[in-house]
């Protein structure tokens, strides 16, 4: 059975457990590189994960990008979004329509 993981400072990630998922708070960006590994190894369908902790581990998130599980999805923390969730969706078009059809900028 796959499970659904939330990864991210603690004051972001703690209100998940009230929706069943998974919960790994993280205090920098080694821990969030190695907890990302984990749970990819551990059966995680879904991971979502903090935009602050996602922008200091780009590389690992995007190992992930064209592999079918996890799916690694960024969420927005408690200091708002960056717009890096956004930024990836804007890629993931432009990869497959072959230009920018969302923002045009």
């Amino acid at each position: 059975m796959y499970k659904i993981g939330v990864i991210g400072e603690k004051d972001a990630v703690l209100g998940f457990i009230a929706l069943g998922f998974s919960v790994f708070p993280v205090e920098n960006s080694e821990q969030a590189s190695e907890t990302l590994k984990k749970l990819a190894e551990d059966r995680y369908a879904v991971i979502y994960i903090t935009e602050q902790t996602a922008a200091g581990i780009e590389q690992e998130t995007d190992m992930f990008r064209e592999s079918r599980f996890p799916a690694v999805i960024p969420i927005p923390g408690i200091q708002g979004s960056q717009g890096i969730g956004i930024k990836g969706i804007k890629k993931c078009v432009e990869k497959a329509v072959g230009a920018d059809i969302l923002f045009r900028e």
